[in-house]
């Protein structure tokens, strides 16, 4: 596999149970290495890292394997359980309610990175322990693109090395809240401009049913609204799912510009639009090009319009 356009990506491999109003899910597919893993797929080769344990079912690794994921990098611990999360969706669809988390394997996980995987030129560090995502920072070699990936849990409590982490990363993906939290800025545009200060080049808030913004050199470079859905059955996913398909994007182009970043943001857009249809990982099984590029141009029609005369 060459390393021009491959996206390496590290995170969580999980077993799911989800309730929503649309119904429920036990030990479904799940984990935002595995989400941002597919939804990358679609446009580039994928390389993933994680750890499952012995319990993990053979047909979900075939699924990743038939997305023509490279799983050499996922650990299968003997005897190991694998990651579980348990939570529930009630009125808000944006907010999950979790109601338990057996880390299992994952606790102990530790990124080996088979020595190809180093010369990944498009890294992106799914949302996981910031310690673990400055290893992988410091295995690979000379990428092109790097990104992360984080939540309010490591900024409450590993603060200091998240940091760290947005130092060296060129692109940082969190949502409206993770920012502010982040900085302690109510207005979100100077709370991205503040994170804009700690390193990154880019940017990019996801704002969940409200879309995405991107910003570039300490501005507003672009907004874009989420794709216009009437029935939403699981939110599990989205905003790994937006960022696999980011990621994925520039790495088939790979030219990193703005005009470039620009279509990556309405693509990871489309791939979160796509992932809600469904538990799980489902509406992936079947999803095709023809598909995500028919939802591309519906949202650059949506966004359209003239210049007054």
């Amino acid at each position: 596999m060459s390393n021009d356009n491959t996206v390496l990506i590290v995170g969580s491999v999980a077993l799911d149970s989800v309730e929503t109003p649309a119904g429920r899910v036990e030990r479904a597919l799940g984990g935002a290495a595995v989400y941002s893993s597919v939804a990358a797929s679609f446009f580039a080769p994928v390389r993933l890292v994680g750890v499952v344990g012995e319990d993990f079912p053979k047909e979900h690794l075939e699924f990743l394997e038939s997305r023509g994921i490279d799983t050499r990098g996922l650990e299968v611990v003997p005897d190991g359980k694998t990651f579980h999360w348990k939570g529930a969706y009630r009125d808000d669809l944006n907010q999950a309610e979790t109601i338990a988390t057996e880390l299992n394997v994952f606790q102990s996980f530790k990124p080996k990175l088979p020595e190809d995987y180093r010369d990944s030129q498009f890294v992106f560090l799914a949302n996981i322990d910031p310690d673990l995502q400055l290893d992988v920072l410091d295995q690979v070699r000379r990428p092109k693109l790097t990104a992360c990936d984080t939540m309010n849990f490591w900024i409450a409590g590993k603060k200091a090395a998240l940091l760290e982490v947005l130092r060296r990363v060129d692109v940082a993906f969190m949502n409206d809240a993770e920012a502010r939290q982040l900085t302690g800025e109510s207005n979100l545009n100077r709370a991205a401009n503040e994170i804009h200060r700690l390193g990154p080049k880019y940017v990019v808030v996801k704002k969940g049913e409200h879309g995405a913004v991107m910003y570039c050199d300490q501005s507003m470079c672009f907004t874009a609204a989420s794709y216009p859905l009437f029935d939403v059955v699981d939110p599990t996913g989205a905003g790994d799912s937006f960022a696999g398909g980011f990621m994925g994007y520039i790495a088939r182009i790979g030219e990193v510009n703005e005009t470039n970043l620009r279509r990556a943001v309405i693509y990871g857009s489309t791939l979160a639009s796509f992932d809600v249809q469904d538990f799980s990982l489902n509406r992936f099984k079947h999803l095709t090009m023809k598909e995500i590029n028919g939802r591309y141009e519906e949202f650059r029609q949506i966004v359209s319009f003239e210049p007054l005369q």
